[in-house]
């Protein structure tokens, strides 16, 4: 699977800021992180990041566990490096490193996942691993269907294709909203495919000050329950829709 280097990240950023923009969207609808919306937005409106903002982001249950996984099989020191966040929320090299076990046990340990969607079922992932199988946001997303976070229960198509990160090119700006083409996720003769990009409707907060808020059309922006959170390259745009349709023929191998 051609992913680029991690060390190509193409945004200023740092690592725990571009966590942020994508933790922002399932935190506000309260499914992932602390009670501490108004404190992230005030992080993502002033574009800081600091040792509380680090520690909110850790208490997120689901995501935390992943970065700390990505960055100890590539002993990288900070979960919270960029190259790390790129490659679970986007997907790059850092994933190839991860080890099968690791992989497995994480599930196991940091996650629960055993225990809450039973033994066949985790039977299921135990074989997707062994196959290969990456710690993609999109596959946890794809391939347990429960919510992990705050709502332990059941995906529906329409959440799962929320949940996962989608890209999009910008087709239309309009004050605080945007118009982008999206894939959306659809099933149909009992299995998940992307589906021919649709005009999709999102919205933007003016009053905050980083790219997402200068967009034009033609950019390529990444879109997480409903949210833009960052302009992205083509071949990162390329790298997540590869990880996803990876993790859309595991799913479908379960359905």
């Amino acid at each position: 699977m051609p992913v680029s280097s991690p060390a190509s990240v193409s945004l200023h950023l740092d690592g725990v800021l571009r966590c942020s923009r994508y933790s922002f969207s399932p935190n506000r609808l309260h499914y992932c992180g602390p009670d501490a919306n108004r404190e992230l937005t005030a992080y993502l409106d002033e574009g800081v990041s600091d040792a509380g903002l680090r520690l909110l982001l850790s208490q997120f249950a689901t995501l935390y566990p992943y970065l700390k996984l990505i960055a100890e099989s590539n002993r990288i020191r900070d979960p919270f490096d960029a190259r790390v966040v790129e490659a679970y929320w986007l997907g790059n090299a850092l994933l190839d490193a991860v080890d099968t076990r690791r992989f497995h046990r994480h599930l196991i340990e940091a996650h629960g996942t055993k225990r809450k969607i039973g033994a066949t079922a985790f039977g299921y992932l135990e074989r997707k691993i062994g196959r290969g199988a990456l710690p993609h946001h999109s596959f946890h997303v794809l391939n347990v269907w429960r919510r992990t976070g705050n709502e332990d229960v059941p995906h529906t198509l329409e959440s799962m294709d929320a949940c996962r990160v989608s890209s999009g090119r910008v087709l239309e700006t309009n004050g605080p909203r945007i118009v982008a083409a999206i894939e959306p996720i659809l099933y149909a003769d009992k299995r998940l495919y992307l589906g021919a990009p649709v005009r999709t409707t999102l919205a933007r907060r003016l009053e905050s000050e980083y790219d997402i808020e200068q967009l034009q059309p033609g950019n390529l922006i990444s879109v997480h329950w409903g949210v833009p959170c960052e302009v992205i390259t083509e071949a990162q745009a390329e790298n997540l829709r590869r990880f996803t349709l990876t993790s859309l023929t595991f799913a479908n191998e379960t359905l």
